[in-house]
């Protein structure tokens, strides 16, 4: 789903290998007009000789010169024309559109002939953009600009930007590459949830109660950058000095609600393929909550079927001192690129999980079976909370048009929906066309009953 960067190509070699394997190039490019002045003047060349015509030889000589010094002006020219890429903005969700601005601009002194721009494109971006300029005075610049779209997710390289240079008398066309690409990333849709109160689920960012860091020493302070507003009786001098920016104690701070998201990718548990499928559709669920969690001030971690992510996705996921802006555009550049594996069990994640201090876990599963519905129950245990979105397998492989779907799928995975509840999770059954805002609603919804019972209960 994501595409890799070209390699740079290689600098030319330098001296005279280079410059006349450049002319050479030149000369290859000659188009059918110059081949046929060259092929005139070598004509009249030879005519001039057995007719014994000096005038007829000043003729050949201008037709076989004109399109040499095409040639020799578009080597040089080539070397004199610039060209960049500006990509506004560089992450779209999947299904928007991203402008592509193309900057030309002409450092010679002398104004170039018919030039043609092209972007290079991977496919799933649509056709390759052209664009033709007449004229680029000397010190001229010009700008064009296309747009770009990917219903897909993934990250895909833009460029590199091809030029075609040709001379004002049509003698000779040369083609340059740029180098410089950028990459566009195309990330998974998202929904705004409203705010929920779900079972067990701990206080977030501000709401909790504060923690003392140990004071025992000057050391043993955590600092941090000033921040507008901060009394200056906390600066810590010698943090100052050491990082050269002002730094003050962080000797409080508010205690943060912890939230693990888990998506399993395992390719068989689920069905089709493409931006409508259940697959993505997990995918952009997953995304939706984690970046709902991170704006209401939790930590978030995301974790698989194969586990956690990696330290450095985690690390900046949970950072206290990261902006909640910088963690999401980490957090959905991942699930860019996050794509099916090929394990058969979700054991990995369980692992994960260490058991009772894991706070929120919401889970998108595809199709259980009965030894992974049993593993999932458990994973409950290791939460405070859990709610859980299961894909409802029947219903997708129906959709789909998959053979023998509907023939006990949909008792099975009413099977596995009972288990999960009677475990203690906060179950919903995912079919085509619904939403994730109803579902989340619908999430809290089903904890406040299960609140109310329990509290009935104890009375």
């Amino acid at each position: 789903m994501s595409g890799q960067p070209p390699p740079a190509p290689a600098a030319p070699p330098a001296g005279q290998d280079a410059q006349a394997g450049g002319l050479r190039t030149a000369l290859a490019g000659t188009t059918t007009r110059g081949r046929s002045f060259l092929a005139a003047g070598l004509a009249a060349g030879a005519c001039s000789y057995i007719l014994g015509q000096p005038d007829l030889l000043r003729v050949g000589l201008l037709l076989a010169a004109l399109p040499l010094v095409c040639a020799a002006v578009l080597h040089r020219t080539r070397y004199r024309v610039g060209g960049s890429r500006k990509l506004s903005p560089a992450r779209v969700p999947a299904g928007s559109e991203a402008r592509v601005h193309l900057r030309l601009e002409n450092v010679s002194r002398l104004p170039t002939g018919l030039l043609m721009l092209q972007d290079r494109l991977p496919y799933v971006l649509g056709p390759r953009p052209r664009f033709v300029l007449d004229r680029v005075e000397p010190g001229g610049k010009r700008e064009v600009t296309y747009r770009v779209r990917s219903d897909l997710r993934g990250r895909y390289p833009l460029g590199p930007l091809q030029l075609r240079l040709s001379d004002p008398f049509g003698m000779c066309e040369m083609t340059r590459s740029f180098s410089a690409y950028d990459t566009l990333t195309v990330v998974p849709r998202t929904e705004a949830l409203a705010p929920v109160r779900l079972a067990g689920e701990a206080t977030g960012y501000g709401d909790g109660r504060h923690r003392t860091l140990a004071l025992a020493g000057e050391d043993d302070v955590i600092p941090r950058g000033y921040r507008h507003g901060d009394d200056l009786r906390r600066v810590h001098w010698r943090s100052t000095a050491k990082y050269g920016e002002l730094m003050v104690r962080r000797e409080e701070q508010p205690q943060r609600a912890g939230c693990t998201v888990l998506l399993d990718t395992r390719r068989d548990a689920y069905t089709g393929a493409g931006p409508d499928s259940a697959f993505e559709w997990a995918v952009s669920g997953a995304a939706s909550v984690a970046l709902h969690m991170l704006e209401r001030g939790y930590t978030v971690r995301l974790i698989t079927d194969g586990g956690e992510l990696g330290a450095g996705v985690d690390g900046a996921l949970n950072s206290r001192g990261r902006e909640s802006a910088d963690a999401a555009g980490i957090l959905l550049d991942t699930l860019a690129v996050i794509d099916h594996s090929e394990r058969d069990t979700v054991s990995a994640a369980y692992d994960v999980l260490r058991g009772g201090h894991e706070g929120l876990l919401v889970a998108f599963f595809g199709e259980l079976d009965e030894e992974q519905a049993a593993l999932a129950a458990r994973m409950r245990q290791r939460t405070a909370a859990g709610v859980a979105f299961v894909t409802d397998a029947a219903a997708w492989e129906s959709r789909a048009g998959a053979p023998g779907g509907p023939n006990g799928a949909a008792p099975a995975g009413a099977e596995r929906v009972r288990q999960l509840r009677e475990a203690g999770w906060t179950v919903l059954s995912v079919r085509p066309g619904m939403t994730m805002g109803d579902l989340w609603r619908e999430a809290g919804n089903q904890a406040g009953q299960l609140a109310a019972a329990a509290r009935g209960g104890e009375s």
